[in-house]
């Protein structure tokens, strides 16, 4: 259970900013860069060259998840997605909602998908057996 907050929260920390307030073109196209710099490195890379403390998030990351980095960023990307699409792309919605997963990350969780829920306790448990 552990492991599953620090993952929730590894997408919050990193980009919490909603970027629009609704699913328009542009909001669609800054959620799309958004995933691309969770799942590409080099985008990632270009992203967090410009913020300190994002850098910072990220070699946290690293230090904990070693080789399974990679599959932290895909979850991280696949939490944001549920995470803009549930709230519309809301600003308020979507701070609202950040909110309340730094309070009660198990809340936050109840509400990703089933899909979601399952690929965060596999990763939670592969980095759990990583460090045995």
């Amino acid at each position: 259970m552990h492991r599953r907050l620090i993952v929730a929260t590894i997408v919050l920390l990193l980009f919490a900013p909603a970027h629009a307030q609704s699913l328009d073109a542009a909001s669609t196209e800054a959620l799309a860069a958004a995933l691309g710099a969770l799942q590409d490195p080099s985008a990632r890379a270009a992203a967090l060259s410009g913020n300190p403390q994002a850098g910072a998030v990220d070699q946290q990351i690293q230090g904990f998840a070693g080789g399974l980095t990679p599959d932290v960023y895909a979850l991280a990307a696949q939490v944001f997605e549920e995470l803009v699409r549930n709230t519309g792309g809301d600003v308020g919605r979507l701070s609202d909602a950040i909110g309340r997963a730094r309070t009660d990350p198990s809340a936050f969780a109840a509400t990703l998908s089933p899909a979601t829920l399952e690929r965060l306790h596999e990763l939670a448990v592969r980095l759990s057996d990583q460090r045995r």
